[in-house]
């Protein structure tokens, strides 16, 4: 009785000896090394597992950075930092990896932009959108149902007073989610730094464009030809800038007779001055300047900048070899 319960056993034990074996030397042939610089990306990278870059999660992002199916700086939640992390890692150079933000590119609110009807559906902006694509007035603008709040995994937007979204840039990662869920393309990924932001993407004619909304573009092409840098375009009857381009000299604000470019001028509009005693009066400053608002002799400093004409466009601060000439806010001049 005792050899009819042993035998099987030590069968079935010769058996899986001998798998055993075998599949420790398949696992030995068949082994493919892992890179040494996989756990390290991997540690580089976040943690959050957004999605932002495109793949499932910071681990498939580690593996496509090491096997060079993706740069660097693909992380969008990570930034600069990240980036120049995993640059050293990977031997590379990081690349500017600025920073950005998600952006609201509307501001028809309740009072600037009519409904039409009103919305008994489900509150999501993706069903309302079924539904002859909400009850604002305005195709293009906002519905203001929060589909991008309930997206977002990092509590960084709310609906706020005015009905629109508003983004909390402190915990914004860009991971783009909000992008990919509003049905109305109103959310768009901007640097973080870039505080000029055409607030509309209605591609209406001017006239209709302003019955839906008393804030939207008309495509009248004023601040197309107030920027100096070719910054800023209408294309299908809306303006659109170039981040790239773009110097926040704030001339397209200012000259927008709609008001549906974002920035405050008194608080953030810049004016050069000249810092008299490290002037040697070279003229770069002049000679670089794109509307003429700086004077003076070479040799004979110091130069002088006329500012009404300054557009703070900061140029001038670039060029300066000596450190003789400061950009202050509109709200500094005479501190």
């Amino acid at each position: 009785m005792l050899n009819a319960i042993l035998v099987p056993i030590g069968i079935l034990s010769a058996f899986g000896l001998l798998f055993g074996i075998g599949l420790a030397i398949a696992a030995r042939v068949f082994e493919v090394p892992e890179d040494p610089r996989m756990p390290m990306v991997r540690a580089a990278l976040p943690g959050a597992n957004c999605g932002g870059c495109g793949l499932p999660g910071c681990d498939a992002l580690a593996n496509a950075i090491v096997s060079e199916q993706a740069a660097v700086n693909a992380c969008p939640v990570g930034g600069a930092e990240c980036a120049a992390a995993i640059a050293g890692i990977m031997g590379q150079e990081a690349g500017s990896g600025a920073r950005k933000i998600a952006a609201v590119i509307c501001q028809g609110t309740c009072e600037t932009a009519p409904n039409r009807a009103e919305y008994y559906g489900e509150r999501d902006c993706r069903e309302a959108m079924i539904a002859s694509g909400g009850a604002k007035g305005c195709r293009y603008g906002c519905m203001g149902y929060g589909t991008c709040v309930s997206v977002c995994s990092f509590d960084a937007i709310h609906i706020g007073a005015t009905g629109l979204p508003e983004i909390d840039p402190d915990k914004c990662t860009s991971c783009g989610k909000c992008v990919e869920a509003c049905p109305k393309s109103v959310m768009s990924l901007v640097p973080a730094a870039q505080k000029i932001i055409v607030k509309c993407h209605n591609q209406d004619k001017g006239k209709r464009a302003r019955l839906t909304c008393s804030t939207a573009c008309i495509g009248c092409k004023t601040c197309e030809k107030a920027c100096h840098f070719d910054a800023i375009k209408v294309e299908n009857n809306c303006a659109s800038i170039d981040y790239d381009k773009c110097r926040q000299c704030y001339e397209c604000v200012e000259k927008c007779p709609m008001s549906c470019i974002s920035g405050t001028l008194e608080f953030n509009k810049l004016t050069a001055f000249i810092i008299e005693e490290s002037c040697i009066a070279c003229g770069l400053c002049a000679k670089n300047c794109p509307v003429n608002a700086i004077s003076g002799e070479i040799k004979k400093p110091p130069y002088v900048v006329d500012q009404d004409m300054c557009i703070g466009c900061g140029i001038c601060f670039e060029k300066c070899r000596k450190n003789a000439i400061d950009l202050r806010k509109q709200n500094q001049i005479g501190n």
